[in-house]
């Protein structure tokens, strides 16, 4: 049987040194798990036991904007939040709307509001952290007209899932309100350490970050970490990272320098120092991804592995060690019949499946997305179909 993560050592007694050479930790994709030149599948297999549930479909009477998706589950509910607005992505009206599952993801209350703009920003979804007793709501906040763009971190707090504290700052360990929009999915160290990534003024500047504070709320410090500065942001950006058997952390960042590969850093120490961001063999449509762990150690990641700038097909990759990942699963292709048309115009309305985010819940795994930036998707597997003892 595998070692569970929650068994595993995070002070690790030979560390990897920073000077090593790439090959000897970079994550790869295999060669032969994926095809490239076939762009509505990849040549790849639907996973095993998947559903899709819609959240919420656009009409003519909503919003015809929603990405952003990012789901937790609280009290035996699951929960989804997304940005949502009219016609525009990232236009000033945009809010975050909320919704809720009772039996597993299968059917959704109507979207609720989470938060609103005001005359001085408006708001995207920021992602959750939950513990027993409360469900924390990250808020990001964009100033209206500041330039270049970029945002703050907020947060709100509930127990019972309708019922919502004040919007609040998010806070550094030196106590200043942070300066910077919080990634969608920090994750908890098996010791109870978050880590995650911060897009920081002037512009979107992204750096791991990590805190002691179980509620995410306060605390946060920024890694020893060097980005590429391409003026109004870094090169890096939208990461999302995953552990690896022996303890180390691998982050996977966007590459806007359009090489249509993942970058990739490590840290050893907890999330306090990282490696600079090298470029993987991983292909990657430009566009945010999801990574994280099963319960038996097992990493994946969830991606548009396009060669070119189309966001389908959204595939899982997995991989045994963190390292060589060989193994990729379909979970919706480009396929007519699968990917819908887009029924309405507006900036940014990317054709596709765009910003996958993933949750552990139930032992299953929950995927969530919007689909062309109008529909709010998730898919959910059975993470016994997955590994590789199924």
């Amino acid at each position: 049987m595998k070692p569970s993560l929650k068994l595993m050592t995070i002070c690790l007694l030979a560390a990897i040194p920073y000077s090593m050479q790439a090959g000897d930790w970079l994550p790869r994709l295999a060669e032969g798990v994926i095809d490239t030149t076939q762009h509505e599948t990849l040549g790849l297999q639907a996973a095993p036991g998947i559903n899709h549930y819609t959240i919420h479909q656009a009409t003519d009477e909503t919003d015809h904007y929603a990405n952003g998706v990012v789901m937790a589950a609280f009290k035996g509910t699951i929960y989804c939040m997304w940005q949502s607005s009219p016609t525009d992505e990232d236009s000033d009206d945009t809010w975050v709307a909320y919704s809720r599952s009772t039996d597993n993801g299968q059917n959704w209350s109507e979207p609720m509001v989470l938060a609103t703009p005001t005359t001085g920003y408006y708001c995207t979804s920021g992602g959750w952290l939950a513990d027993c007793d409360t469900l924390t709501a990250f808020i990001d906040i964009w100033p209206k007209g500041l330039e270049p763009r970029g945002g703050e971190t907020c947060y709100q707090t509930t127990t019972d899932g309708i019922n919502w504290s004040p919007m609040q700052a998010v806070r550094m360990a030196e106590g200043f309100d942070m300066n910077g929009v919080l990634e969608q999915d920090p994750r908890p160290l098996p010791n109870g350490r978050i880590v995650g990534a911060i897009h920081f003024q002037p512009g979107l500047h992204v750096c791991p970050a990590y805190t002691n504070d179980p509620t995410g709320r306060s605390g946060w410090q920024k890694g020893d970490f060097l980005a590429e500065d391409r003026g109004k942001q870094s090169r890096e950006l939208e990461p999302s990272q995953y552990l690896r058997r022996d303890g180390s952390i691998v982050m996977l960042f966007r590459d806007q320098r359009s090489s249509f590969r993942k970058l990739a850093a490590i840290s050893t120490d907890m999330g306090q120092t990282w490696t600079k961001a090298e470029l993987t063999n991983m292909p990657d449509a430009r566009t945010k991804q999801c990574a994280g762990n099963l319960p038996d150690g097992t990493a994946y990641m969830v991606s548009c592995p396009a060669n070119g700038k189309w966001r389908w097909p959204l595939v899982l990759q997995l991989s045994d060690d963190g390292i060589l990942f060989d193994r990729a699963l379909l979970i919706r292709s480009g396929a007519t019949g699968d990917l819908p048309a887009k029924r309405y115009e507006g900036r940014y309305k990317t054709i596709g499946y765009s910003y996958p985010k993933a949750m552990i819940h139930d032992n299953k795994l929950y995927i969530g997305y919007s689909v062309n930036k109008e529909d709010v998707v998730c898919s959910i597997i059975p993470i016994e179909l997955l590994t590789r003892n199924r």
